[in-house]
């Protein structure tokens, strides 16, 4: 416990989902939390108190990480309310399923600015904003990077989101070299199929937990399961960890290239 004392963790699109479970495990373990969403507000007000319930400090603050301005402005205020940024984790993410040959160009879009864009956007601010703590007498800071399986299956009916997710990869490795001397960890992790509200989206409940008993583990992931894993990047543990990733699927993929028993 506590491991995070005396910390502050942004994470992007945490209102829901991997992101929501992450906010809540960087506060359980002492970090103050800004939380960051773009259109469920109530949501993110809920996070928020339960954030404060454990004693911690959050901030709300709506931004569309597709938007450059506007994760400036956010990096600005939590600097400047919470005093300083020691963990970024870029999570928030968009994608609309369609075949290559069926997809219409503003989705495509939409997913490369939010999924891609949003990320350098995330995570090159909160580099910036690291490296001045640095210079100014600070430790050194985390970035996580929430990608997905993605990167490694390019699964069919998700080309701009199969793309985003392979470049925020070698986004991630790129970062960690360029700001190791600065005592900066970039790490990626690569989530698997997991049990967040967007699946609903593509899948009924039935099927979701059907499909999830085909998994090696034998169920869906958990932002939980994710959260745990982001922890451990953003804690002192990993200090000597740094442009990895991390795949917390269950063993999914390798279930995919496995014959059957």
């Amino acid at each position: 416990m506590n491991r995070l004392e005396g910390k502050v963790a942004l994470v992007t699109g945490a209102s829901r989902g991997i992101g929501r479970g992450v906010a809540l495990r960087m506060a359980e373990e002492g970090a103050d939390v800004l939380v960051n969403y773009h259109t469920h507000r109530q949501e993110a007000e809920e996070v928020a108190d339960q954030i404060t319930a454990l004693g911690q400090r959050a901030l709300v603050w709506q931004a569309d990480v597709a938007d450059r301005e506007a994760v400036a402005r956010m990096y600005a205020a939590g600097a400047e309310k919470l005093g300083h940024i020691d963990i970024a984790v870029a999570n928030a993410a968009f994608s609309v399923r369609s075949p290559v040959i069926d997809a219409h160009w503003q989705d495509v879009l939409r997913t490369i600015q939010v999924s891609q864009f949003g990320v350098f956007h995330t995570c090159q601010m909160a580099a910036q904003q690291m490296v001045r703590q640095v210079l100014d007498g600070r430790k050194g800071g985390k970035i996580v990077i929430i990608s997905s399986v993605h990167e490694e299956l390019s699964p069919p009916g998700s080309a701009a989101y199969n793309m985003a997710k392979g470049a925020i990869n070698r986004l991630g490795e790129t970062m960690a070299v360029e700001l190791a001397r600065y005592r900066i960890n970039v790490n990626t992790i690569n989530p698997g199929w997991i049990d967040t509200p967007g699946e609903r989206r593509f899948y009924s409940e039935q099927e979701i937990l059907g499909r999830g008993k085909h998994i090696p583990w034998g169920r869906l992931g958990t932002p939980e399961d994710v959260a745990r894993a982001a922890l451990f990047l953003a804690s002192e543990d990993a200090d000597y960890v740094t442009g990895a990733t991390l795949r917390v699927d269950g063993g999914y993929v390798l279930g995919l290239r496995l014959p059957h028993s």
